[in-house]
Formats: structure tokens, sequence, C-alpha cells
């Protein structure tokens, strides 16, 4: 009888468990002097996903850093803890938390994604910290045909519908690890990448990433 109440017991506590369903993905709050970002980091990326977590929950790793590259119909760059108060024209990019991250490649770069910065090693291991937001450009049939050659890949056909209607950089894919999407804020985004720039595309005026919170 004993036996049978404990196994009852586990079960309902099994039961209690699994009605709560699993959490759901990650998301992060960027807040920026330009406006909100919200962004929403994958399961399948789970080096990445982590790192992202730990930084924001732990060390408050992004507060104060700037977006500090920015390319138009690209990308909007930050990350780098050397921007936190940078005087104008210091050099910026170099920065990080002192290790990289084993590649995660697969997710395309399509318009809104985040993805992992990184500097040229053949292991294509990322920054530690530095990432980005994909602006893009729309792009052709042709032109997306040509990347799957080129880089012995197939798109799926929501892929390549989102390619050719919203755009990103399809130059990009399986060199890079993308690890999350933009959920709201793709406006923010925009703004921030219609900046004036100056060397080494650094925003003429500072964009500062204020506060970075996770709100799951």
């Amino acid at each position: 009888m004993r036996q049978l109440i404990l196994i009852l017991a586990l079960v309902g506590t099994l039961t209690s468990f699994s009605g709560c369903g699993p959490a759901g993905p990650t998301k992060a709050l960027i807040e920026t002097n330009y406006g909100d970002i919200t962004v929403m980091l994958y399961d399948e990326t789970p080096i990445h996903r982590d790192n992202f977590i730990k930084l924001v929950s732990e060390e408050s790793f992004y507060d104060g850093t700037l977006f500090h590259r920015v390319i138009p119909n690209f990308m909007i760059q930050g990350g780098d803890p050397n921007s936190i108060g940078a005087a104008p024209g210091t050099p910026l990019g170099g920065g990080g938390p002192g290790y990289q991250l084993d590649a995660e490649i697969g997710s395309p770069h399509l318009r809104g994604t985040l993805a992992a910065a990184r500097t040229q090693n053949p292991q294509k291991r990322s920054s530690g910290s530095q990432f980005y937001i994909v602006t893009g450009q729309v792009q052709s049939a042709a032109a997306l045909d040509r990347y799957e050659q080129q880089k012995g890949i197939k798109y799926n056909e929501v892929q390549r519908q989102r390619y050719m209607t919203e755009g990103g950089t399809p130059q990009l894919d399986m060199d890079y690890t993308v690890f999350g999407e933009v959920l709201s804020g793709m406006d923010v985004v925009d703004r921030i990448s219609a900046v004036p720039t100056g060397q080494a595309n650094r925003p003429v005026q500072d964009v500062v990433i204020e506060r970075v919170t996770l709100i799951n």
C-alpha cells in the first residue's frame, strides 16, 4: 500500500509539472536612446542563448554600450564593452568578455534577425558579446539561386519568400551564427540604421544601449 501511495504521489507531481507547459523562448528588451527593441532568442542555438542570458542577467554587460557600427541596408552592430563612454574617434569593435563561442550556424540572415559578430577564424567562432541586427536588402530569386550554389545550401519556400519580400543579408549565411530575431522595434532598428556615421561606420551621435533586460 505504501508503494502504491508513493507511486500515485509521484504521478501527481509529474502531472502537475507537465501541466505547467514549457516556459517558451527567452525574450529580451533592448532599451536605446532611439527607442526599444524586443528580441527573441532561439532555443536551437543554446550556447549563444545561454551566453546572452548570462551577460544580461548576471553582469548587466550591455548597459551603457553603443551601437558602434552602423551600415545602412546591411546591419547595426553593438556589444563592445570598450564603447562605454568612448570618446569620439575612439576605435571600437575589438572588445568582449575575454572568450569566444562555438559556432551554431544554421538559420539564415533574414531582415530582423539577431546574429553574433566575429573576427576571422577557421572555426567561425563568435564574439563572446558583440552582436548585430540585420536590416539588409530585398533579394531576387536569381541572387538566392546564386547563394545556394556558392554556399551549398537550400532555402525553403518560406525563407525564399521572406528574402524576396522583406530582405536580408544572404551573403552572410553559413558564415555567422544567427541566434534570435526582433519581435518588435524594427522601426527603431531602421532609425538607427539611417543615422549619420563617420570613421569606421560609427554613428556621429552616440546610439546608446541604455539597458538590456530579460522579459520572460
